[in-house]
């Protein structure tokens, strides 16, 4: 078994390299060959909850499972917010096979799904990048928006204005005084943030944006207003998890604004192109992420598979 740390994984693989095995991944979700049952969430008190994904990919065989504490206020103290671990198994024999660090692991996968979408469904003459946010993800996805679109200038916005002025210095992106602000100038909307209370709302359309919603996986949490769905292109990577885990998606359907029968599409459908993206530049997309076990599978193979070839990792005996 091999043991792969956030130094093993950092050195031989960033966001750009996981787009490629992101993608097949998700064409493989929408095809039905994978098993994916819905992440279960633990409650642990003052807002901490400890998260376990558990899934099977049949091309390439792979099982596993992500254990994940999620501690909110860890960045605080110099912590990553998400820790855990990511273990494979081998296919023919059920051993362990690989243990690598499950919070770089969600970081990399998460941007490179968007990236993914991105590349999917943004004009392809979008240059300008609003970040909502100044988190981890917010870094991991400035890389995951460089990857698939020639992006000439980023804007930063978070709640607190000395952690996204310390944000725009260190990437050497512009920031905006109202996410409003931010969102007007940008062809291309990313919310990377916990917020357990709408960020983006109505007002803030326009024709030809498109928006990555990736911070909120939970119902508890919600960044995009419940009356934007409908007015929307709306794709997400896994339907069962959008229906069960979007927050906006099911109140949308409570309040009537949104029909049983309202067109969601899964990434990897656009991908294989049995359902349309972006059918016009003045569409409006968006993809709604709640992260899937296959991204973990499909990254760890790919990651595993580069530390093989350099030599990196720790590898453990096992009866």
């Amino acid at each position: 078994m091999r043991v792969l740390t956030k130094a093993d994984i950092l050195a031989i693989v960033d966001v750009a390299a996981l787009v490629a095995p992101i993608a097949t991944a998700m064409r493989r979700v929408s095809e039905g060959k994978t098993d994916m049952p819905l992440r279960s969430m633990i409650p642990l008190g003052a807002g901490n909850r400890f998260g376990i994904m558990t899934g099977a990919m049949r091309e390439p065989e792979v099982h596993g499972a992500k254990l994940l504490s999620l501690y909110p206020d860890n960045p605080r103290h110099g912590r990553s917010s998400h820790s855990g671990l990511m273990v494979i198994f081998d296919h023919a024999t059920g051993l362990p096979h690989a243990v690598i660090d499950a919070a770089e692991l969600t970081a990399l996968r998460t941007a490179a799904a968007t990236a993914v979408a991105t590349d999917a469904l943004a004009r392809k003459d979008a240059t300008t990048v609003a970040i909502i946010g100044t988190g981890e993800q917010a870094h991991s996805h400035l890389a995951a928006m460089r990857a698939v679109r020639p992006i000439s200038r980023f804007i930063a916005w978070g709640r607190d204005t000395a952690k996204t002025a310390e944000f725009a210095a260190h990437n050497h992106t512009d920031s905006a005084p109202t996410i409003a602000d931010a969102v007007a100038q940008a062809d291309i909307v990313c919310t990377t943030t916990p917020a357990a209370t709408p960020l983006l709302t109505r007002s803030m359309l326009r024709p030809g944006l498109h928006i990555n919603a990736v911070g909120a996986s939970i119902p508890v949490m919600q960044e995009i207003a419940t009356d934007i769905v409908p007015h929307v292109r709306l794709v997400t990577d896994f339907r069962p998890s959008l229906e069960a885990q979007a927050a906006e998606v099911i109140d949308a359907r409570k309040q009537g604004l949104i029909q049983p029968n309202h067109p969601i599409a899964e990434i990897g459908e656009v991908l294989n192109g049995t359902t349309p993206g972006r059918t016009a530049p003045t569409d409006i997309t968006l993809y709604r992420s709640l992260g899937v076990a296959a991204q973990d599978l499909a990254a760890t193979l790919f990651i595993l598979e580069r530390a093989t070839a350099a030599g990196r990792g720790i590898d453990v005996p096992w009866s």
